[in-house]
């Protein structure tokens, strides 16, 4: 393995019962890169990062982080590798019962021996790292979709990591804030030279904010490049992708589907290469 290469993903599978979501995934993400892993809902965005962070075991492959290979970590190992990593999940996952600053230091809480004050200190100073200042005391559910964006990401840089993970940030918010989130997240790897992966189908962000560009499609990486590079790619897959067409090779659900609360529920999606999976959403 090359030195410059810090997080390496080899033949990586997931299965959910009989859906296959992961089919043998191939991925490196260079030390300081930001990279960008697009994709439809239900390719296995979601799944695959959760396999890089420990939330979710692999059936197959092999993951390094640092040249550490932690598929086969047991949890006591998994955790200290976890140190390593913060996560901006989709929806914020604030803790409704806390307040902003105890959001933001629940990870210094529970794995340094520090005192409040302290860990109030560093919470606030996060906080004002993303532009917000003064809102320590206030509750989630006083927060705008864009303010919770944020806070999670001070959460996230909290124990001031070398890896980012980035879940769907600017889903559920305006194109201002939608934005100012990809320049918060460009700011963090200039200032902190933290090394990040995106996952988005947002193709606007993933120009602005990647180095590099990976596409999921079918549990495998189909094309890895530049922005440039994905753009002017001549694979009809990704060209029917970056350009949001309904005709081409990906085939969407049934419409239809997509009408009936039940199934809706379940967490049916637009973009599938496969039958409705009526299991839950395999982002």
């Amino acid at each position: 393995m090359n030195n410059g290469i810090k997080i390496h993903v080899v033949n990586l599978s997931k299965s959910f019962g009989e859906n296959q979501v992961l089919r043998g995934v191939d991925l490196e993400v260079r030390q300081g890169e930001s990279m960008v892993v697009i994709g439809g809902s239900g390719s296995g965005k979601t799944v695959l990062i959760k396999c890089i962070i420990g939330l979710i075991k692999p059936d197959e492959g092999k993951i390094y982080v640092d040249e550490l290979e932690i598929t086969t970590l047991e949890e006591k190992g998994m955790n200290e590798v976890r140190k390593k990593f913060g996560m901006l999940f989709q929806w914020g996952a604030l803790f409704d019962s806390m307040t902003v600053w105890e959001n933001v230091g629940f990870g210094l809480r529970r794995h340094l021996r520090l005192k409040e004050e302290e860990i109030r200190r560093i919470a606030c100073e996060k906080l004002e790292l993303v532009g917000l200042k003064n809102i320590e005391e206030l509750m989630p559910s006083e927060l705008s979709g864009g303010m919770k964006k944020r806070v999670s990401l001070a959460r996230a840089l909290a124990m001031e990591p070398e890896i980012l993970l980035y879940d769907e940030p600017t889903t559920g918010i305006d194109p201002i804030m939608a934005d100012a989130i990809n320049d918060l997240i460009i700011q963090m790897k200039e200032k902190l030279d933290v090394t990040s992966i995106t996952i988005t189908h947002d193709m606007k962000s993933a120009y602005k904010i990647g180095d590099r560009i990976a596409m999921l499609f079918q549990g495998k990486i189909i094309e890895v490049g530049s922005p440039e590079e994905i753009k002017n790619c001549s694979n009809p897959i990704v060209q029917q992708f970056i350009q949001g067409k309904s005709e081409g090779p990906i085939k969407i659900v049934d419409p239809s589907l997509l009408t009936l609360p039940s199934q809706r529920q379940r967490g049916g999606k637009y973009w599938m290469w496969r039958e409705y999976f009526p299991g839950g959403d395999r982002e």
